[in-house]
């Protein structure tokens, strides 16, 4: 049997999140930069005949109908494929923590699968079958830095320069639902233009904020943890996404002491591009 190992799923983090609007629908218009990082799932992947589909955890224990299955069940449904795939996966990304893990699990899996059933689709057919599966996920699928707007599915690249950054993740996770929920969320920031971020990223990136975040300590204690860990050792922090982990650049060379028992810290590098960026041809960008 042809056989893929050691597919990397990377995490991105939300340089800001600004929240412009609503939608008749419930769902938020939001502002964000997506910046990949260098803390990544790995995913082993076998062919199975007959379309059969398994996963095994290799380490953190996953809900039994994750997003890897369900993307690969999508991508048999969209082209009537009858391959298989016996996935294993190394999870080393923290659940619930506005990082990613789950989409970026979902697009590795779409951008190997197609490649190990020889499908041959195009990244414009595989950000629509991502697409249903989550709006993080054809950001991960294109593979490049991003400005992100609408409710997540309008992504222009970026080009950003090559940062350290030390992340913090805080025991407890958030459900994105509540946050959303909120009644004490902000729902009016004025849009920005990606223009505006070109001239003067750091000088924006100063300015800019996280939307979700004062809902975010209130409901979930660890995040001011981890972002009051940050302020001791003299770095600005800021949360990511909708999850509880925290985030600062950071110098190369910082030594980082041990966090205490309740976070878990890890120092990153960010990525130019994702490591399987072109493995799926397109006539845009990403390809």
């Amino acid at each position: 049997m042809q056989s893929l190992y050691d597919i990397p799923a990377p995490a991105k983090l939300n340089l800001f999140l600004h929240i412009t609007g609503r939608r008749g629908d419930g769902y938020h218009l939001l502002q964000s930069v997506f910046m990949l990082i260098d803390w990544a799932d790995t995913l082993h992947f076998e062919q199975r005949p007959n379309g059969q589909l398994s996963r095994e955890d290799l380490t953190t224990p996953l809900p039994a109908d994750d997003l890897i299955l369900r993307a690969a069940r999508a991508l048999q449904g969209a082209t009537g494929c009858t391959g298989g795939a016996h996935i294993a996966i190394d999870k080393c990304l923290p659940a619930q923590a506005g990082m990613g893990g789950g989409s970026s699990d979902a697009a590795s899996t779409l951008l190997a699968l197609n490649r190990l059933w020889q499908l041959d689709l195009s990244l414009e057919q595989l950000c629509a079958i991502g697409l249903q599966l989550g709006a993080d996920v054809p950001f991960f699928l294109r593979g490049h830095n991003a400005w992100v707007e609408g409710i997540g599915e309008a992504i222009t690249p970026v080009t950003l320069p090559r940062r350290h950054v030390l992340v913090v993740k805080p025991g407890a996770g958030l459900d994105t639902r509540e946050i959303f929920a909120a009644p004490d969320l902000r729902r009016d920031s004025f849009p920005a233009t990606i223009s505006g971020f070109a001239a003067d990223p750091q000088a924006f990136l100063r300015e800019a904020r996280n939307d979700l975040q004062p809902v975010a300590q209130r409901l979930c204690p660890g995040v001011t943890q981890a972002l009051d860990w940050l302020t001791s050792l003299g770095l600005d922090g800021r949360m990511t996404g909708s999850g509880s982990a925290v985030f600062a650049w950071a110098p190369p060379d910082m030594r980082v002491p041990k966090a205490p028992d309740a976070l878990q810290a890890r120092m990153c590098c960010s990525l130019e591009a994702h490591p399987l960026a072109g493995w799926a041809a397109s006539d845009s960008f990403g390809g």
